[in-house]
């Protein structure tokens, strides 16, 4: 990587943090007027008094200037960009109205297929399971390929939504995120991913000061959504693509945290006799504060999980030897925690926190 690559790469993440950090007050003012509050009426909220939850413009604002300013705008960027600006159009009228979930979902995938059809931005090999095959991945057809990748960004786009639950949590987590996506994407050479990322990054820093607890002003669902919708495009460009023998790991470890917590959360209300959309209070961060943790304990100990997981993600695209024992590793210390959790914790309805 040249010298003004690198000069690029760290203005991208200057310009992005400068800009949704000095944007995210005039965001608030904005939420006031137009009446994107967040009132804890239900008794349901950790808050007080009524927050604005419109903040998720300003992490969208950083990002975009950055990406004006050094993105390369391919084809696969600005298909990202048109379905990420679909999505954040959603964000603020759900944000201000609040939309019904089965129209949100048709939303999210028509935003995907943008990405699929208009990027040409799709899944097309997984490890094959068969370890004793001599191919030592699978090659999908398209119709496959393009149906697991629209469950793959929609999955990710509401999985980012659910975590965000506490103050700092989903902006500081999907900031951890990117640097995995940024680390990986630098050293195979993927400078347009490495733009992205480190924009999403900026981004996340500069609007974390309102949002950490006491939080100021939430991102809303125009904030997690986004970001969501970003980090399951950018993961599909940046590692499926550059990694084919390890498509799956590696991005299953880098978003891992919300991945798991989202999939838990369905299975557990699916047994419970509920809609896996329904929402309850069973998620991990949930847990941890019903277990006698601050807000701010049981975010650093997500970001800790995050970072490792991250961690772990770039130990694992880097070395040859251990990958399957690493990732088994992870995914059964996760499922392990997640059912210990789920067999001792309360049940989703008997506490005052909120959850999504």
């Amino acid at each position: 990587m040249s010298t003004r690559e690198i000069v690029f790469l760290i203005l991208t993440f200057i310009v992005a943090f400068a800009f949704s950090f000095a944007s995210t007050p005039l965001v608030y003012r904005l939420a006031f007027k137009i009446g994107a509050i967040d009132v804890p009426k239900d008794g349901r909220r950790m808050h007080k008094h009524p927050i604005p939850r419109l903040g998720g413009l300003a992490i969208i604002f950083g990002f975009m200037v950055a990406i004006c300013c050094f993105g390369q705008m391919t084809r696969a960027l600005c298909a990202i960009l048109v379905g990420a600006g679909i999505i954040a159009v959603m964000g603020v009228v759900d944000d201000c109205k609040n939309l019904d979930a089965k129209l949100k979902f048709v939303i999210q995938i028509i935003a995907a297929l943008i990405v699929i059809i208009g990027g040409n931005i799709r899944i097309t090999v997984f490890t094959n399971p068969n370890i004793f095959s001599d191919n030592p991945y699978l090659v999908l057809p398209v119709w496959l390929s393009g149906f697991v990748t629209v469950i793959w960004i929609v999955f990710i786009t509401n999985a980012v939504n659910f975590i965000d639950g506490l103050d700092g949590l989903a902006a500081g987590v999907s900031a951890i995120m990117s640097v995995s996506l940024v680390f990986i994407a630098v050293r195979v050479g993927e400078y347009s991913v490495a733009i992205v990322g480190l924009a999403l990054m900026g981004a996340c820093f500069g609007f974390l000061p309102f949002n950490f607890n006491p939080a100021k002003i939430f991102m809303g669902d125009t904030g997690s959504t986004f970001l969501g919708f970003i980090l399951a495009s950018l993961s599909i460009q940046g590692v499926f693509k550059s990694y084919a023998i390890i498509s799956f790991a590696v991005p299953l470890l880098i978003l891992g945290l919300p991945l798991f917590d989202a999939l838990f959360a369905m299975i557990r209300r699916i047994y419970h006799g509920k809609s896996p959309m329904t929402a309850d209070r069973g998620h991990l961060h949930h847990r941890l504060i019903d277990m006698g943790f601050s807000q701010k304990q049981t975010v650093f100990i997500l970001y800790a999980i995050s970072g490792v997981l991250g961690i772990t993600a770039v130990i694992l695209a880097e070395s040859g030897t251990l990958r399957a024992l690493l990732l088994l590793l992870c995914v059964l210390i996760f499922i392990l925690i997640e059912s210990m959790f789920f067999r001792n914790g309360p049940n989703e309805d008997d506490k005052n926190t909120p959850d999504k």
